[in-house]
């Protein structure tokens, strides 16, 4: 099934926790329970979300990311060289910081031996039926980039690479190596999360990233390249995509901006299969950087907020559909949320239950728009 990747009606990935998968983590960080006993609650909780996932009809399975604490840095906490500790002062969100570990090198990037992830798709790929694919998602080759050249980063970076080019090739050498196992393991769908372009079309991106304009245009240049260059060789059976965003912790977020800044750089030039993009909101600009987008590649239009309970109206989304379709046939169009329900523990603004009336809302209006074999 992986040839229709991304299904008409998709997700991004990550589920809210249920409250005994919480409740087991803090058991464990406490030390009342083991690593077993912690891996056999997360065990339970994504099956039963698998089952879930099925019985709502959707077409892609996932472990909602329940084994992580974050989108992103666990991933890279699986590589050599790549360190963490409690924050102090996390990261700027709109009217919250988000607390997440500081992740920075503590030597050259590297990997020796099998990434974690690779084992937490296995245990999906076991829960596949005949109409169903595990999607795997892990952040995007940019996003480990820009964690480690960000200014807050930089100076330590220094300490183990002299220049970018080399850590760009350590990090991409990486991520091939997990794409290979990964496509050993049996994934065909792969999903690269990535907020470095969602902090690329914010107004104040250059000096979030200490350049200039010219510089700002240096950074999408890497940003590319190194996406790119974790892409290559990768096998023609396998759907790699990517979902771009501006940040969602705790139902807020990083940074705004529409698609006009990098779409010229991203949706024409990046070697993925299809993106997964933000649309709920204006802060995310118009569809008119679609045209951009090259031939061949689809979009999955997250028209659909994971940020708030409240049900967006089926006809004004609908409508949104059809505007799209200005700049895209609709053949090339998805429908999904705008991103995932709890890209950390934490989660967002709303409940289980809220959350998949959110998925079936989506799932309703796709067979609206495309037919009810959608």
């Amino acid at each position: 099934m992986n040839k229709h990747v991304p299904f008409r009606f998709d997700y991004v990935g990550s589920f809210l926790r249920p409250q005994e998968l919480r409740d087991a983590r803090t058991r464990f960080q406490a030390g009342a329970i083991t690593a077993e006993q912690l891996k056999e609650a997360e065990d339970r909780a994504i099956r039963k979300l698998v089952e879930r996932q099925k019985a709502e009809g959707y077409h892609v399975i996932t472990d909602g990311e329940f084994r992580r604490a974050t989108w992103h840095l666990d991933f890279m906490w699986g590589f050599d060289g790549v360190g963490h500790s409690a924050t102090k002062t996390g990261l700027p969100f709109h009217d919250e910081a988000a607390m997440i570990d500081d992740t920075y090198l503590t030597g050259k990037v590297g990997l020796s031996g099998e990434h974690p992830f690779v084992s937490h798709f296995r245990f999906v790929k076991a829960l596949e039926d005949e109409n169903t694919v595990a999607k795997q998602t892990i952040p995007a080759p940019a996003q480990f980039l820009e964690q480690m050249i960000m200014p807050f980063a930089a100076e330590n970076t220094a300490k183990y690479y002299s220049n970018t080019e080399d850590l760009i090739q350590d990090i991409a050498a990486g991520y091939r190596k997990v794409i290979r196992d990964l496509y050993d393991a049996g994934c065909r769908n792969l999903q690269f999360d990535d907020c470095s372009w969602g902090m690329c079309v914010d107004p104040n991106a250059c000096r979030i990233f200490n350049v200039d304009e010219a510089g700002l245009d240096k950074v999408m240049e890497q940003l590319l390249r190194i996406n790119n260059l974790a892409i290559e060789g990768k096998p023609e059976d396998m759907a790699i995509t990517t979902h771009v965003c501006r940040g969602n912790f705790h139902s807020t977020w990083a940074s705004s901006g529409g698609y006009d800044r990098v779409a010229k750089v991203l949706f024409a030039r990046e070697n993925v299969d299809a993106f997964y993009l933000e649309f709920d909101d204006e802060r995310s600009g118009g569809f008119e950087p679609l045209s951009a987008v090259a031939d061949g590649k689809k979009v999955v239009l997250g028209l659909i907020t994971s940020k708030s309970p409240v049900l967006e109206d089926e006809d004004a989304v609908i409508a949104r559909i059809k505007d799209a379709t200005q700049y895209l046939p609709l053949d090339r169009l998805c429908l999904s949320p705008q991103c995932g329900f709890a890209s950390c523990e934490i989660g967002n603004k709303l409940t289980e239950e809220q959350q998949w009336e959110k998925l079936r809302l989506v799932k309703r209006i796709a067979e609206k728009v495309w037919g009810e074999n959608a």
